[in-house]
């Protein structure tokens, strides 16, 4: 047995088994039993010199003035870290403790849990995220709680964004999509072929019109609550001048991305189709409708298959400051073996966004068509038109809206895009130390980075 100072216990007889010289049992170098002055004084191998009893005596309790032991050699599996996690431990076992000894395996100070075998210490959280690899509700929570926590920052940039937005969207419609008889072309069967020519171009620069300011207005909003919320990870606040002026320098990277992943998910599904087009052009239109059908089908799964691997590029872009096309590698390579993780994790945020912005848009609509000149009536049968009043009162619906939709969809994005990092780079040890969590990964029982 190993009688090193901290690894012996307490009491115990030193390691060679003899006894201790001051102990009941010990014997004095008179031999017992022999009593009186007339006795010749046997032969003996004690020294007449021994060493002051007080040296012998177990090492519990400390005789006054006798020097510590040194201490133990550091925390180890049963060890007892003396800060932070149960402070420091008392009587023999030191403030490490041992097998059984309060901060031990069995005791009840710093093992794991706090109690023996109860799992992990819990993992830091300096913000709205704890620093260890998340799940699905963790990641729609933390969204939440960066919009609840700095609301004025997160719905102050959704609002700006979203009103301005809409009032680009509510001109268009008003002044491009404004004449009923183009809506009344589309849907009258005695039409002309000019008439619906006129009517069908008409509807489809108004649409791109929207779809492009909508798209300006979601790409702003991303890159400025992407900067929020990454700074929210770390407990640390901003304003809305300080997101501006972070993301500004990146905005035309991002909206070349933006466009350039759309592109490709078209060109991949025209792909998929064309070979059915060029067949039923060929005069074999059931033969073709078949092929393209198939086409299509497989040409979409392959975009979305796409899409998915290259959804965390837009983060990557902000926080890393990449190109387009690094962006998108690290996406695909972060993205890799949790393809179903990631697209169920965007799939349920989107649907709750939809269902968000439906509840609060829904009622807007109805008020504003019953507030329209025609009613629903003239909306459905496309004699009313798209009046000021239906536009105004239905523009107010989206924007209050997006002030919800867009927090929620940037912030899950973001997380996603920190939980896969934390998983594969161990991301929590450089944002402990952005945070200012002392000794995060270095010096707690049974941590492992990354997790």
């Amino acid at each position: 047995m190993n009688d090193t100072p901290g690894w012996a216990s307490p009491g115990s007889t030193p390691s060679d088994g003899s006894e201790p010289a001051g102990s009941s049992g010990a014997q004095s170098p008179e031999q017992p039993g022999r009593s009186g002055a007339n006795q010749p004084e046997p032969t003996s191998k004690w020294s007449k010199e021994q060493p002051p009893p007080g040296q012998w005596s177990a090492p519990n309790p400390q005789s006054a003035g006798q020097a510590p032991p040194p201490p133990p050699p550091g925390p180890g599996w049963g060890g007892h870290h003396p800060e932070g996690h149960g402070g420091q431990g008392s009587g023999p076992s030191g403030p490490y403790g041992g097998w059984g000894a309060p901060g031990g395996w069995g005791g009840s100070g710093g093992g794991w849990g706090g109690g023996g075998w109860g799992g992990p210490p819990p993992a830091a959280k300096p913000g709205v995220i704890p620093l260890r690899p998340l799940g699905v509700g963790e990641i729609l929570d933390g969204a939440v709680s960066t919009m609840r926590t700095y609301w004025r920052t997160v719905l102050g940039i959704a609002l700006t964004v979203a009103v301005v937005t809409q009032i680009a969207t509510i001109l268009l419609q008003g002044f491009v999509l404004a004449d009923s008889a183009d809506t009344a072309a589309l849907s009258d069967p005695n039409a002309t072929l000019d008439e619906l020519t006129q009517a069908t171009a008409n509807s489809m620069v108004g649409s791109v019109a929207v779809s492009v300011v909508t798209l300006l207005g979601t790409i702003v909003a991303t890159a400025l609550l992407t900067s929020v919320t990454s700074r929210a990870v770390l407990g640390k606040p901003v304003t809305t001048a300080e997101a501006w002026h972070e993301a500004r320098p990146r905005l035309l990277r991002l909206l070349g991305l933006t466009l350039l992943l759309p592109l490709i998910a078209g060109v991949i599904v025209f792909v998929g189709v064309l070979p059915g087009i060029l067949v039923a052009a060929g005069g074999q239109a059931a033969a073709g409708a078949v092929l393209a059908l198939l086409g299509g089908l497989g040409a979409f799964v392959l975009a979305v298959w796409l899409m998915v691997r290259f959804s965390l590029a837009s983060p990557t872009l902000m926080l890393e400051k990449q190109s387009i096309g690094k962006a998108m590698g690290r996406s695909a390579k972060l993205v890799r073996g949790s393809w179903w993780r990631v697209f169920g994790i965007q799939l349920l945020a989107t649907v709750i966004a939809y269902i968000v912005a439906s509840i609060i848009v829904i009622p807007f609509v109805f008020i504003a068509t019953a507030f329209s000149g025609d009613g629903a009536v003239g909306l459905l049968s496309g004699t009313g038109g798209l009046g000021w009043t239906f536009l105004i009162i239905s523009g107010i619906g989206s924007v209050v809206g997006s002030m919800l939709t867009f927090p929620i969809t940037a912030g899950v994005t973001v997380l996603l895009y920190i939980d896969q990092r934390i998983r594969r780079e161990a991301l929590d040890l450089d944002l402990a130390r952005a945070a200012g969590v002392q000794g995060y990964g270095t010096d707690t029982p049974g941590a492992t980075p990354g997790g």
